[in-house]
């Protein structure tokens, strides 16, 4: 099969959540299948992306977005029904150029990451056409609304309003429908949302493998990247409001804040006790490096790959409700879940003075992810979709 896949920005390096799911979808797909990667990029392309993603698919494109007109769509905006993220990324030369790839290629199958994208290609009726949701971006957004200062969070309601009107009619638009998880379909407000495929990430479990017995440098440690949103929230609840429980037991308990482009905010955590690393090379040295691995996360959607790659490296896990919806994990088994900062504070406290208790849920948590949630699995969804489009 010819797949054409569509995404909103270059999946390397892989410092964001749609980038991996893209980049492993793609390259678990290209073992199969030939695969044409085309990205829309208002960056700059990064050292090495090319090569990179060469590596991973048949073909490799990237179609810029132009700064002055992202910028002049965005104050157009304010006149549309659309979500300010579709507006940010469509651009007519850069639809042109999409159409000109995908009509030299001539794919057996268009598969379109995340609504953004969709205006792109929502208009080719003679190509069978994947959307994957991801996300259900406007639980997401009304989520971010409700925990972001006065003068930005009307904003946020708004997008919210879009997305959910836009998701809802971008769907009729596409043969089939792909979701992170179960959580995110029920969120999208579209009479045959049952009809949306649970489409999981994975984790490369022998990349991330156990982190062995090295003794751990920091208490607790949180990853992400972080300049988005949810992120920024976590790292600031468990600096401010949750480590101060646990050092009233624990007074030396150490905070690695670990991931690419730290916000003001998240630099301003930073203290004796409380690291900021920012960009990591590898990532797995700040897990090797945690006693527990904490994500509390209270805003946002989808599937916490971060929660993925610390199981999968045997580390002890606490998390919130909300992230764990998604994940489907057992508490007090594969990991613990709490909700506020008392109880998330009195989780941390519990495993880090039990060590048999985090042994047995790290090692718990290993396994979980072990048997659920793998990038070829998640593939083989992927093209039972694209093969029910074609049938």
């Amino acid at each position: 099969m010819k797949v054409f896949v569509l995404v909103s920005r270059i999946p390397f390096p892989l410092e964001k959540g749609d980038k991996l799911r893209s980049y492993h979808q793609v390259k678990e797909l290209h073992k199969r299948h030939e695969v044409f990667l085309c990205c829309l990029s208002a960056e700059p392309i990064p050292d090495g992306a090319h090569e990179a993603l060469q590596e991973i698919c048949s073909q490799v494109a990237f179609v810029p977005l132009i700064r002055w007109r992202i910028l002049t769509r965005l104050m157009l905006a304010s006149m549309s029904s659309r979500p300010f993220q579709v507006h940010y990324f469509l651009q007519r030369a850069a639809r042109k150029s999409v159409h000109t790839l995908i009509e030299r290629f001539a794919p057996d199958h268009i598969y379109c990451q995340l609504v953004r994208c969709s205006e792109y290609v929502k208009h080719l009726y003679t190509i069978p056409k994947t959307l994957d949701y991801m996300d259900a971006m406007n639980k997401g957004m009304e989520r971010l609304a409700g925990r972001s200062p006065w003068y930005i969070s009307p904003l946020w309601r708004i997008e919210s309003r879009r997305l959910v009107r836009y998701e809802n009619l971008i769907y009729d638009y596409f043969d089939r429908h792909t979701i992170i998880s179960k959580q995110d379909q029920q969120l999208i407000h579209h009479p045959r949302r049952q009809a949306i495929q649970v489409v999981p990430n994975g984790v490369d479990t022998s990349f991330f493998e156990p982190k062995g017995s090295d003794a751990a440098v920091y208490d607790v440690v949180f990853t992400g990247n972080m300049s988005y949103p949810p992120n920024v929230d976590t790292a600031e609840f468990l600096a401010r409001e949750v480590m101060p429980l646990v050092r009233a037991e624990h007074p030396k308990a150490t905070l690695l804040l670990a991931g690419a482009s730290p916000h003001s905010r998240v630099k301003n955590l930073a203290n004796e006790l409380t690291i900021i690393t920012g960009w990591l090379d590898d990532i797995r040295d700040a897990y090797r490096q945690a006693t527990v691995f904490a994500a509390p996360m209270r805003i946002g959607t989808g599937l916490q790959n971060k929660l993925l790659e610390a199981m999968s490296m045997q580390v002890p896990c606490v998390t919130s409700r909300l992230a764990n919806n998604a994940l489907g994990a057992t508490h007090n088994e594969h990991l613990m879940v709490a909700n506020g900062a008392h109880e998330t504070a009195e989780a941390i406290v519990h495993l880090l003075n039990d060590q048999h208790r985090r042994l047995k849920i790290a090692e718990a948590g290993r396994q979980f992810v072990v048997e659920r949630f793998s990038w070829e699995a998640s593939s083989r969804l992927l093209e039972d979709v694209f093969k029910e489009t074609d049938q």
